[in-house]
């Protein structure tokens, strides 16, 4: 991951917020700088970046909790100063970031600001849960929160003029993404000291987090795939009604990584890895390329609904 640290102020700035995203995402990048309307390309850098910046100092195994938690305080505050047309005074090149993406916005309630006030709570969660068990409310009040800000976020800066209306299935494909995605990390989430299994479950079902494939375990990860498999049938039918072409190509992209993320954890059987090397390979790649496409096209004979969820097994059968 990369490593966010102020850079000096003789330094040339101009290019940081891309320098971070592309450092820090290569999808999200060109993603941007193809699809984005052009009057918002750069605030759409500055979007990925300044929260890019601000995770990794407030990582598990970074700086003592008091020194993150007045870093974050100070965001927030800077955050709410800028909105009421305040001077923010002195700033990082990092928080310059928020101010100029801020002075930038001159809608009301715009998803720029559901992004980032979504997101300062993301930040908020992240620091307090570090090291300790959470609920499964609170499981599900986080994938929202992530959710809404990542959707608000997309329709924000890729085809705004088309931006859909606001109701109940906007947020499900993303919420089906996250799903997948801390499935994906959970071995790197664990050690960093973020636990991502309910306290409930953990107990009921006497999960050992140091073994991971487990029946026990298996069981609530097959839970997890399922719900996703849902997200994702629902939002795909809300991204198929979005007018503008960008955004719908952008959606399914995004939409096509993490589908291709869950068939590689069915296919394995429901047994985590820790590291999933092949999803960068260049098969997977064109099957997401091709899922796009076909996704875009919208060809009535061609069904993209998931087959049949594939069964659990015991004993765990390794990828």
């Amino acid at each position: 991951m990369m490593r966010a640290t102020s850079l000096p102020e003789e330094v040339d700035m101009s290019d940081l917020p891309a320098r971070i995203t592309r450092m820090g995402s290569r999808q999200t990048y060109y993603t941007f700088r193809l699809l984005a309307n052009r009057d918002r390309v750069q605030d759409a850098f500055r979007s990925y970046a300044y929260f890019r910046w601000l995770d990794d100092l407030l990582d598990c195994d970074a700086s003592p909790k008091q020194e993150k938690v007045e870093l974050l305080q100070r965001q927030q505050t800077l955050l709410e100063a800028c909105y009421e047309g305040q001077q923010p005074g002195f700033v990082s090149p990092e928080e310059q970031m928020l101010v100029d993406m801020i002075r930038n916005d001159g809608l009301k309630n715009s998803g720029l600001q559901i992004y980032l006030r979504n997101m300062m709570a993301v930040m908020a969660f992240d620091l307090d849960r570090c090291g300790r068990i959470i609920t499964e409310a609170e499981l599900t009040k986080y994938t929202h929160l992530l959710s809404t800000a990542v959707t608000e976020l997309l329709f924000y800066f890729i085809g705004h003029e088309d931006s859909p209306a606001r109701i109940e299935n906007r947020y499900l494909a993303v919420n089906g993404a996250h799903v997948i995605h801390m499935l994906r990390d959970m071995y790197e989430d664990i050690f960093a000291g973020y636990i991502n299994v309910p306290g409930v479950y953990i107990s009921e079902q006497h999960i050992v987090l140091d073994d991971l494939h487990n029946l026990s375990f298996r069981k609530w990860v097959y839970g997890r795939v399922k719900l996703a498999r849902e997200y994702f049938t629902a939002g795909r039918r809300y991204i198929t009604q979005v007018k503008s072409f960008r955004c719908r190509l952008a959606g399914f992209a995004y939409l096509a990584r993490f589908e291709w993320m869950m068939g590689a954890i069915e296919r394995d059987g429901y047994c985590l890895r820790s590291e999933y090397p092949e999803r960068k390979s260049f098969k997977a790649g064109m099957w997401m390329l091709w899922r796009t496409f076909a996704s875009i096209l919208n060809i009535p004979w061609m069904s993209l609904e998931p087959g049949p969820q594939v069964a659990l097994t015991d004993p765990c059968e390794e990828g």
